[in-house]
């Protein structure tokens, strides 16, 4: 099966030691599709690894490093094919890990598709990052099919059947070129962290579908830039999060978004008061205030986004709340929640 039609595109930065050992899995693997390094500036020897070790690899260089979003999007707009791939540096990938995604994608209205992510240091095990398939609870709060919170499944082929979600992981995303570059690819002002599932919001208002494929599957190491407990990427997540349901959400804003400072406001308390975890209390605080200052900027680009939309494919929200199956119901694996609330 021919599958030049897809370009895989690594973004990195000062990625080299992660090149050297899962990149040969990706050229091994990807059959005719063409690998793209993307490189956002790096200061270390990663473009002369790749120049010298494989020669054939297109490099195409960021002169600076402005983070996930706005690096794929300066990138993307210089690769001329169908479908796109968006792969991290930190990712193992498994033979014929193309043409499972490649077979979803044939239907027209599917616009993104990911595999099953499962962990690289622990390979029965999802990976946070995704695992099989990410969806939203009502106030928003993303999850995976594999992956509540902090709590990570073991992968039994419990969740192996493909299926339609609310956004697919940027880790490894499968996504059509022409609808990535419709809606303006990802928001430049989210860095990195939240902006695949903002994307995938924006794509569902044109009424497309986001797709798991759990017939592909790869092993991500994740926290190959910001560990997962870190005060930055937890910065990131609850900005980004308010940013995103600012520009997306379907109908008055105002009630949703004070019920999210709430929650985020008792979260960290939680932090402060439970945990004595003084940076994770002042990662939230910085959080909101930069979600104040950039509040007329956000409600520009949701009368932007409102004016463009067609019908909303909601599939893929959670009617229930995520915090209350979770902490008070002690519902921690995906099969435990109310199916008929998906």
């Amino acid at each position: 099966m021919s599958l030049n039609h897809i370009s895989v595109v690594i973004l990195n930065w000062n990625g080299k030691e992660l090149l050297e050992k899962f990149l040969p899995s990706v050229i091994a693997n990807s059959g005719d599709a063409k690998i793209i390094l993307a490189d956002n500036g790096s200061t270390d020897d990663s473009i002369k690894f790749i120049k010298e070790n494989h020669p054939t690899i297109e490099i195409i260089v960021n002169k600076t490093n402005s983070g996930f979003a706005k690096g794929y999007n300066d990138v993307l707009q210089k690769i001329n094919n169908e479908i796109y791939v968006l792969l991290n540096n930190d990712i193992e990938v498994t033979p014929n890990w193309l043409i499972p995604l490649s077979k979803i994608m044939e239907d027209k209205k599917v616009a993104a598709c990911q595999p099953k992510i499962l962990s690289y240091i622990n390979k029965i095990s999802f990976e946070h990052a995704g695992a099989s398939g990410g969806f939203v609870d009502k106030n928003y709060y993303p999850f995976c099919r594999g992956r509540i919170f902090n709590h990570v499944e073991e992968d039994t082929k419990q969740y192996d059947g493909k299926m339609e979600i609310f956004w697919a992981t940027g880790a490894c995303l499968m996504i059509r070129s022409n609808y990535f570059h419709e809606i303006e690819g990802f928001d430049d002002d989210f860095f990195a962290h939240m902006e695949e599932i903002d994307l995938c919001w924006r794509l569902k208002k044109l009424n497309l579908k986001i797709i798991v494929c759990p017939d592909s599957r790869v092993f991500h190491l994740g926290g190959g830039t910001l560990q997962y407990n870190s005060p930055k990427k937890v910065y990131l997540n609850f900005r980004n999060s308010l940013m995103m349901i600012t520009k997306n959400h379907e109908g008055y804003i105002l009630p949703k978004i004070v019920l999210r400072l709430t929650l985020d406001g008792l979260a960290a308390f939680t932090f402060l008061l439970r945990n004595g975890q003084f940076f994770y209390f002042a990662a939230i605080f910085r959080a909101h205030l930069s979600y104040y200052l950039k509040i007329r900027l956000l409600l520009r680009k949701r009368r932007k986004i409102q004016s463009k939309k067609s019908h909303f494919n909601s599939k893929g929200i959670y009617r229930g709340s995520i915090i209350t199956s979770y902490f008070l119901k002690k519902k921690n694996k995906f099969s435990n929640l109310d199916q008929k609330l998906f």
